[in-house]
């Protein structure tokens, strides 16, 4: 990701879930600027995600508990620019968002 934003010229902070990890408010109101449900970020492949047995059925809130918990079921990157936030997934997405709003 970093280096096709650095080949488009855009500045970006990057911010790693890992040790800056995201409080469910956080997560939820990122989710919400990108318009899709917790579920829908997530990392089915996980083993994480498979222990869990977490499913379409599961409330948002406990997904959302689960990621926070555990931040290798977040899909990413995510792009976030002003009150819109994308999954960059092809990293495509992320540059479109940005170039919108630049």
């Amino acid at each position: 990701m970093a280096d096709a934003f650095r080949e488009n010229g855009i500045e970006f902070d990057r911010v790693n879930y890992f040790t800056d990890p995201f409080t469910k408010n956080r997560l939820s109101k990122l989710l919400k600027k990108a318009g899709i449900e917790p579920f829908e970020v997530l990392r089915k492949r996980e083993k994480v995600f498979k222990e869990l047995g977490l499913s379409p059925e599961t409330p948002a809130d406990k997904v959302l508990d689960a990621i926070v918990e555990h931040p290798s079921l977040l899909e990413r990157p995510i792009v976030e620019v002003g009150n819109k936030a994308v999954v960059a997934r092809p990293i495509d997405k992320g540059i479109e968002l940005i170039k919108e709003h630049g």
